[in-house]
């Protein structure tokens, strides 16, 4: 049985995956712009729709981590069956977001496991949950782990097994950005581009190959380099980076979630002995 501390924790991923895809413009990506689907072929209030349909499935999620109250091969297996139930609702709903759920997925019981831990000592928990491997998983390899075997690069299960790290340097660089002076759209899509310049996307790489994979990543440390989009090179960096990849249909959805699950760790309550050593500091 859930309980409101599940439902809460649900409710924060998914306004985490709601508020990044409210973000504009992001390159490649679905975003308000795509109110019928004409820039990416995928519409944007569909998605904001579907993303609602996360909600039940994250809050069994929770109430499962809070029952077992370890990260034990039991709670990996029921996981990842409550997640197989939640990409049929998702996909009855609009679709989308199947990257997004097994980030949020995660991060979500590794939350409820630890009520209140820092978000490194969430991502951490994550990761002890994901090194068990599910059982029930169906045999057929998926598109992505497919790519992942091809070229070797570590997907979306790689990331999860290393703890998260691309989600956690977009809580840096959200940090980062706000203490410069950004405002807060500008600091996440700051942390959107950090994901994308070092992040080995199967999507993209599904789509362009390694070549175009290099490509947006030079593109997404490009903008960065240039000051970040809180400044005007920044801006137009970005600019171009957003024309070319609609130009070149590709997109780099694997980013998009993580970014998702960053905003979902930086959104929880920040523990008192942190706010200490951080008043220390």
């Amino acid at each position: 049985m859930s309980g409101p501390e599940d439902e809460a924790l649900a409710r924060a991923a998914v306004d985490a995956l709601t508020g990044q895809l409210a973000l504009l413009p992001k390159p490649g990506l679905p975003d308000p712009r795509d109110l019928s689907a004409r820039t990416t072929r995928v519409d944007h209030c569909s998605l904001r729709w579907s993303a609602r349909a996360l909600a039940p499935g994250l809050v069994a999620m929770a109430a499962a981590a809070r029952r077992t109250g370890e990260p034990t091969p039991r709670l990996r297996a029921e996981l990842g069956a409550i997640g197989r139930c939640t990409e049929h609702s998702v996909a009855l709903a609009g679709g989308g977001h199947r990257g997004a759920l097994w980030a949020l997925g995660l991060l979500v019981a590794a939350a409820a496991l630890d009520p209140g831990a820092a978000a490194p000592d969430v991502a951490a928990a994550a990761k002890r949950i994901a090194a068990h491997p599910d059982k029930r998983a169906p045999r057929r390899p998926s598109r992505g782990s497919s790519v992942s075997a091809k070229y070797g690069a570590a997907g979306a299960r790689g990331e999860a097994r290393a703890g998260f790290p691309h989600v956690r340097r977009a809580l840096d660089a959200l940090a980062a950005a706000r203490s410069a002076g950004a405002t807060e759209p500008q600091a996440r899509l700051d942390a959107l581009l950090t994901v994308m310049s070092t992040l080995q996307d199967t999507e993209l790489l599904h789509a362009a190959g390694p070549l175009g994979l290099r490509h947006v990543q030079a593109g997404a440390r490009g903008v960065l380099e240039a000051g970040g989009t809180a400044t005007e090179a920044g801006r137009q960096a970005l600019a171009a980076l957003d024309t070319d990849l609609h130009a070149r249909v590709w997109s780099p959805r694997g980013s998009a979630g993580l970014l998702a699950g960053a905003l979902f760790l930086d959104s929880l309550p920040v523990p008192v002995s942190s706010r200490a050593r951080a008043r220390a500091a």
